[in-house]
């Protein structure tokens, strides 16, 4: 199942969520139409013009918006007051500005977990929920990512890059000295760090198929300390703190698809999310991995959007 034709906002501009931060936001498709949140992933990712098309244009109200020091938020690549907690409070002003009852919440990687955070703390403002390579933030879920123990082992001369900045004795716990290596005033040191930190995360997503990069660029300095400032700080989320609060969403419909060969966010946790979640169908996908660009994951997502405009249609038309 192909994408829908490439699209335009109809409505692009900017909201002030305090604390200095300014969010861009782009509204796209029928406004008259189902509303949905895109929530990007990262942290410290942005929006694509390609993911306005995964909803059908005639159906869904399309709403896409830069997070918090991400993409063309401002200021770009601030860590002030940039958490979990404050990214769901912006999910909730962004909706009270748009006078939006209620409306579906579609998430992937990291923005299925804050999906998950905001329809926790907001569950009547919720139509449905479509969530892709689901992102927990438990300790494990981290661990897996970033110590010695987890898919480094798959990668040993990608994660040996990674390391190679560090002491040996940090490397069961690299997460601290590596977020001081991407604040250092040393230009050549930050550079460095966040150059070997892209080429990891990029070797995972990709099962190491992309070719590594050779420089980097402000965007990627920006983007990859958000994502270690938010690691760093287990994501500002408690431990195991998604699953146990799933009581308050169990009578919301949602759909959950996930790679079979996602490196990235191992299958158990959207297996543990549907075990926990009663209105919930999980979409395994056999070849599929992390990229929502995948073909595969493509097709799937734009078929649960399909499924999921015809369950809220007459809500709506």
């Amino acid at each position: 199942m192909a994408l829908y034709p490439e699209i335009e906002p109809y409505n692009t501009h900017y909201l002030p969520t305090g604390e200095g931060h300014v969010l861009h936001v782009e509204e796209c498709g029928n406004p008259n139409g189902i509303p949905v949140v895109f929530l990007h992933g990262g942290p410290g990712g942005y929006c694509k013009p390609y993911q306005r098309s995964l909803f059908n244009p005639d159906l869904y109200r399309i709403i896409l918006f830069d997070q918090r020091g991400a993409g063309q938020s401002i200021p770009k690549g601030s860590l002030q007051a940039n958490t979990a907690q404050e990214l769901v409070k912006d999910i909730e002003l962004l909706r009270q500005k748009l006078n939006i009852e209620q409306w579906v919440i579609f998430g992937g990687s990291w923005g299925s977990a804050l999906g998950l955070l905001y329809a926790q703390g907001f569950p009547d403002r919720i139509l449905s929920m479509i969530l892709r390579g689901i992102f927990l933030a438990r300790q494990k879920d981290i661990q897996w990512l970033y110590s010695e123990f987890g898919v480094g082992r798959l990668f040993p001369a990608q994660w040996q890059l990674l390391m190679s900045l560090i002491p040996v004795e940090s490397h069961k716990e690299p997460l601290p000295l590596y977020y001081e290596l991407l604040m250092s005033q040393d230009d050549d040191i930050a550079q460095m760090a966040a150059l070997n930190w892209a080429n990891w995360v990029g070797c995972v997503v990709s099962h190491n198929t992309f070719p590594a990069p050779v420089e980097c660029t402000e965007e990627m300095l920006r983007e990859v300390r958000i994502e270690c400032h938010y690691a760093v700080n287990q994501f500002f989320v408690q431990k195991n703190q998604i699953i146990q609060n799933m009581d308050k969403l169990q009578d919301i419909p949602s759909i959950i698809i996930h790679g079979q060969q996602d490196l990235m966010c191992p299958l158990e946790g959207a297996c543990t999310l549907n075990q926990a979640w009663e209105h919930s169908e999980l979409k395994i996908l056999p070849n599929g991995g992390h990229l929502t660009n995948e073909p595969e994951t493509l097709a799937a997502i734009v078929q649960a959007t399909d499924e999921m405009s015809e369950m809220l249609a007459e809500q709506f038309f």
